[in-house]
C-alpha cells in the first residue's frame, strides 16, 4: 500500500480496514455482487466521483497492490486505477518557519536539556561503580544505582517479587525516605521520553530529515564511513528510501545519543534493540496491548510532547508560547540552508522529490521577518546595480579632463567632488587599474569608509569610474584577459562571470581614438602577469 512496503502498524491496518468496509458496502449498494475481477471502469469512476480524497486514494492503493500480486483487473480498469485521482487533496496552508527567536530558543533549550541529562548520566554511572548488592549491603544511593546498572530498571513492587516480599514489605525494607532513590536512578541511568524528544528535536534541527523518517530510524540505517562520517538511510512516507550524509555536529549528537542509550539497549527487549530511539516510560504495569513493559521506541506520545514544550517555555519574537510542530522544524531548516550552490544549477530545488511549485509555495516563500528584510535589502541593492549599469561610461580626453569642473558640473555635484578631489583625479592619484576612482571609500562594493575591495573588472560598470587616455593600455590588457578566459571557460560560465564586463569594456574602448588604441596594442603582452590577479584567477 506504500512505496516502501506494506502497512506495519495497528493504526494503518485499522485505517485501511475502514476503507475496505466502505468500499465493499458502496459497491453492494450499487448492485455489484461479484469479485474484484468484475469491476467496471464506469462503476469505479461513478463511485470515486462521490467519494472523498482519503477513501479514493486508499481504495486505489489497495486495488493497485492486489492487481500487482494477482493481475485480476481488466486492462481498462487497471489503467483507471493507476491514473489521475478524481478528488485532489485539499490544499493546506504552507507551514511558516519559526522566527529566529523561537528557533534559537528551541535549539538552546534542547541542547541544555541534553547537556544536563548527560552530566547526570555520567555521575550516575560513576556512583554505580562504587555500589554493592543492595539486598546484602543496604539500600543506599550507590547500591541502588549499582543494582539498576547491572539488572535493569525496576520499581519497589518488582524488587519485592525478586525476594518474595509484598510491595509494603519491600517498601519498609528499603525505607520510605529512600524509595525516591529508585526513581532518581531510573531517570539518570536510562533515557526518558522528555530526553528522547530533546534529542529528536535537535537531530531534526541539525539534519532537516522528515519527522517520520527520524522516528522510524534504526541502527541498521546508519552507515559509518570512518569515525566522523555517517550516511543515514531513512524512509519518507510519501516516497521511498532516502539518504543523507550527516553534518559534523549531527554526527556528534548521534554519537552522544548512542552512548547515552547504550545501557538501555543492554536491558531492553531484543525486539527493540535495533531501534535508534529507545526510552523508559516507567509504570508499575505495562499498558494494554504493549508487550515490552515500560520500554518504548519511535516517537513519544503527542501529549508528552505538548507537556515538554510547555515546560520549556519556548517563546517567539512576540513573546508567545511556541507549539512544537515537527514538520515546521523541517521547513525552518530548509529556510536557513545555504542557497549559494543553486546558481548555475539547471534545477535549483531543495529536495529532488519536490516539484518547483511545491518548493516555492512551502519552502522558499516561508521566511522569517529577518530573512524577509535581508531579501528586500538584496533586491534593493540589485535594483541599484541595474540602474548603475545603465549609465553610460564616463570617458574623457585630455582637454575634457583639464576642464572637468567646468565641462561636467553634473558629475562633480553628483560625486560631491571638491577642487582637491578633482585635482587628484586629473593628476592620477586616484587611479585604479582600468580607471580613476572618484571615491575609493564610497562603499559601493564593500564597507563604507574602507578601501574598495572590488576586482579590477568590477570598475568597468562602476558609476565612480572615470576613464582617461592614460588608462587605455590597461583597458586593452583587461580585454586580452577576457579573451583568454573565453578560451578556457565554458560559454555559459563565462557569460555568468565576465559577460557584462566584456560588453562594458567594448563600450568604453569604443569612445577612444582607434589610432591611439592601435598604437598601444603593441604594449600588450597578453599574459596574466600584466594584471593584478589572485592565484585562482589565472588563465594558465
Amino acid at each position: 500500500m506504500h512505496p516502501h512496503g506494506p502497512g506495519d502498524s495497528r493504526r494503518t491496518v485499522e485505517k485501511y480496514k475502514g476503507t475496505i468496509d466502505w468500499f465493499v458496502e458502496a459497491l453492494a449498494q450499487r448492485g455489484h455482487a461479484g469479485g474484484v475481477e468484475g469491476l467496471t471502469r464506469a462503476g469505479l469512476a461513478a463511485l470515486w466521483w462521490e467519494a472523498d480524497n482519503r477513501r479514493e486514494s486508499e481504495s486505489r492503493r489497495l486495488l493497485q497492490a492486489l492487481d500487482a500480486e494477482c493481475s485480476v483487473l481488466a486492462p481498462d480498469v487497471s489503467r483507471l486505477v493507476g491514473g489521475r485521482h478524481f478528488n485532489r487533496h485539499p490544499r493546506s496552508e504552507p507551514l511558516q518557519p519559526y522566527d529566529e527567536v523561537a528557533w534559537e530558543s528551541l535549539t538552546s533549550a534542547s541542547r541544555r536539556l541534553i547537556k544536563d541529562a548527560w552530566a547526570s548520566h555520567r555521575r550516575a554511572l560513576a556512583v554505580a561503580k562504587e555500589g554493592r548488592d543492595p539486598f546484602v549491603h543496604g539500600w543506599t544511593e550507590e547500591n541502588v544505582r549499582w543494582h539498576m546498572a547491572r539488572c535493569g530498571p525496576s520499581n519497589t513492587r518488582e524488587l519485592g517479587e525478586l525476594v518474595g516480599l509484598t510491595y509494603e514489605q519491600m517498601r519498609h525494607q528499603i525505607g520510605r525516605d529512600r524509595c525516591r532513590y529508585l526513581a532518581e536512578a531510573r531517570e539518570a541511568l536510562f533515557p526518558t521520553a522528555r530526553l528522547t524528544i530533546a534529542y529528536q528535536v535537535l537531530f531534526g534541527i541539525y539534519t532537516g530529515i522528515v519527522p517520520d523518517g527520524i522516528a522510524d530510524l534504526g541502527l541498521d540505517g546508519l552507515d559509518w564511513a570512518g569515525e566522523s562520517a555517517v550516511l543515514v538511510r531513512y524512509i519518507k512516507g510519501r516516497t521511498s528510501e532516502e539518504s543523507l550524509t550527516l553534518s559534523p555536529k549531527a554526527v556528534r549528537l548521534l554519537e552522544r545519543w548512542l552512548e547515552h542509550s547504550a545501557i538501555a539497549r543492554e536491558h531492553c527487549p531484543p525486539e527493540l534493540r535495533n531501534s535508534l530511539w529507545l526510552w523508559l516510560a516507567y509504570s508499575g504495569q505495562p499498558p494494554a496491548g504493549e508487550g515490552w513493559g515500560p520500554w518504548r521506541s519511535g516517537r513519544p506520545y503527542k501529549t508528552t510532547v505538548t507537556e515538554w514544550m510547555h515546560d520549556l517555555g519556548v517563546v517567539d519574537e512576540n513573546k508567545q508560547l511556541v507549539q512544537l510542530h515537527r514538520h515546521r522544524i523541517r521547513t525552518t531548516f530548509e529556510s536557513h540552508r545555504d542557497r549559494t550552490t543553486w546558481f548555475g544549477s539547471r534545477r535549483s530545488t531543495i529536495d529532488p522529490n519536490h516539484s518547483p511549485a511545491t518548493e516555492g509555495d512551502r519552502y522558499l516563500s516561508g521566511m522569517t521577518m529577518a530573512q524577509r528584510a535581508a531579501l528586500e535589502d538584496i533586491v534593493e541593492q540589485a535594483q541599484g546595480d541595474l540602474l548603475r549599469r545603465a549609465r553610460p561610461p564616463m570617458v574623457l580626453n585630455d582637454q575634457q579632463i583639464a576642464e572637468l569642473a567646468d565641462q561636467f558640473p553634473q558629475l562633480a555635484s553628483e560625486l560631491e567632488l571638491d577642487d582637491a578631489a578633482i585635482a587628484e583625479l586629473v593628476g592620477g592619484e586616484r587611479d585604479v587599474f582600468v580607471a580613476a576612482c572618484a571615491d575609493p571609500t564610497a562603499g559601493l562594493h564593500g564597507p563604507k569608509g574602507k578601501p574598495c575591495p572590488a576586482r579590477p573588472w568590477v570598475c568597468l560598470p562602476c558609476p565612480l569610474a572615470l576613464f582617461a587616455p592614460r588608462h587605455a593600455a590597461n583597458l586593452l590588457r583587461m580585454k586580452a584577459f577576457f579573451a583568454r578566459q573565453w578560451q578556457v571557460m565554458p560559454a555559459t560560465q563565462f557569460m555568468a562571470v565576465f559577460g557584462h564586463y566584456a560588453q562594458r569594456i567594448e563600450e568604453v574602448l569604443g569612445k577612444y581614438d582607434p589610432a591611439h588604441l592601435a598604437q598601444l596594442a603593441g604594449q600588450v603582452a597578453d599574459t596574466d602577469a600584466e594584471l593584478p590577479l589572485l592565484p585562482e584567477e589565472a588563465t594558465l
